[in-house]
């Protein structure tokens, strides 16, 4: 793995599209039966797309463009959540996290419906505008969760990984980089590249890959995500930035599948809408509705017991596992101080040189 990477270092990117290790990738594609051939390492193009930019309370906020949804479903559910007042019903009240699972709801719902790669698909303009979140906010009812199949009646529905890494940076002219990488699923493919040393990523999970069957367990099929050649498949990483005129507040993402984007969501609210430390909001138990499965998964929910009765009352179903891993920085506006959250979640910390 160091000689490839120093090779990248010194030749630049045709090292890895052209040269030895693509070489050596072809190797081990020939020898296990895999389809990459040298053309294909030769003809790849890396897209630098612009961020998805909206806003939250007057701060800018900065995330992954299509093939990611991560950007357009964070920035939809924080305009669906900036026309309720969170911060005055509480951060763990019922309230709160009715309308947080609602958002997720509706956002993962268009995620299904319209995202993937914008070379092949038409992604709607208004899935990011404050009014057609305003539209969404007036169809939650406050007093009930809305099944999840009433969101999509045009989806057919059927009746029937942790491998991601993020880190943040932020260096002392206030340059910030918010990373997420991932080889989906533990140790990608659990193919590694015989003299190369690296493994190959399982991203091709990504894709729709049972076209057609959009079920409640959590399977979808609808066409914006189906594989085609030349095709990139929809992530869910979501590195953010957000900013305040132009000056860097907030590094954050995180690993962990469909979670990711709701993890996001939950730190920035926990800062932004609810005055919390970094290091509280990036420890504080996470909420996550991807639409289907229709329940919603609230950590440590036994804990939360009044709070877990309230939203069952609502309609929502509740689980409770552990969700992500986001390692965050927070820089003070009025101090400029940087202050590192490890996440207690996984083995991790913050540190500055």
């Amino acid at each position: 793995l160091a000689k490839t990477l120093r090779l990248i270092a010194n030749d630049g990117p045709d090292a890895f599209y052209k040269g030895r290790i693509a070489d050596l990738l072809v190797k081990e594609m020939k020898r296990g039966g895999g389809l990459i051939t040298k053309k294909d390492l030769a003809l790849y193009q890396a897209v630098v797309r612009k961020p998805i930019h909206g806003t939250f309370r007057g701060f800018d906020v900065y995330g992954p463009p299509p093939p990611s949804s991560g950007g357009i479903c964070l920035i939809e559910m924080l305009n669906i959540l900036e026309n309720f007042d969170l911060k005055k019903q509480g951060r763990l009240s019922a309230r709160t996290m009715h309308l947080m699972i609602e958002a997720m709801r509706r956002a993962y719902c268009d995620r299904a419906r319209h995202l993937g790669d914008a070379d092949f698909v038409k992604i709607p303009k208004h899935l990011t505008t404050k009014e057609y979140a305003k539209k969404l906010a007036k169809s939650i009812d406050l007093n009930r969760a809305t099944p999840s199949e009433k969101l999509a009646p045009d989806i057919s529905i059927k009746k029937e990984g942790e491998s991601t890494t993020h880190f943040s940076i932020i260096d002392k002219n206030g340059l910030a980089v918010s990373n997420t990488y991932t080889l989906e699923q533990s140790y990608g493919s659990r193919v590694v590249v015989r003299g190369a040393g690296f493994l190959l990523n399982n991203e091709m999970f990504d894709f729709n890959w049972n076209p057609g069957v959009t079920n409640q367990k959590g399977t979808i099929g609808t066409k914006p995500n189906r594989i085609q050649p030349g095709k990139r498949m929809l992530s869910s990483q979501t590195p953010t930035i957000v900013a305040k005129d132009g000056k860097v507040l907030l590094i954050t993402g995180s690993p962990g599948g469909r979670t990711i984007i709701n993890t996001v969501l939950c730190v920035i609210l926990n800062v932004m809408e609810h005055g919390m430390s970094i290091e509280d909001a990036v420890q504080a138990p996470r909420l996550h509705h991807s639409w289907f499965p229709d329940r919603a998964y609230f950590e440590k929910a036994q804990a939360y017991r009044k709070l877990m009765t309230s939203l069952k009352k609502l309609g929502h179903r509740i689980r409770s596992r552990r969700q992500g891993d986001a390692h965050s920085i927070y820089v003070d506006p009025k101090t400029g101080a940087y202050h590192g959250a490890s996440d207690s979640r996984i083995i991790g910390k913050a540190s500055g040189y």
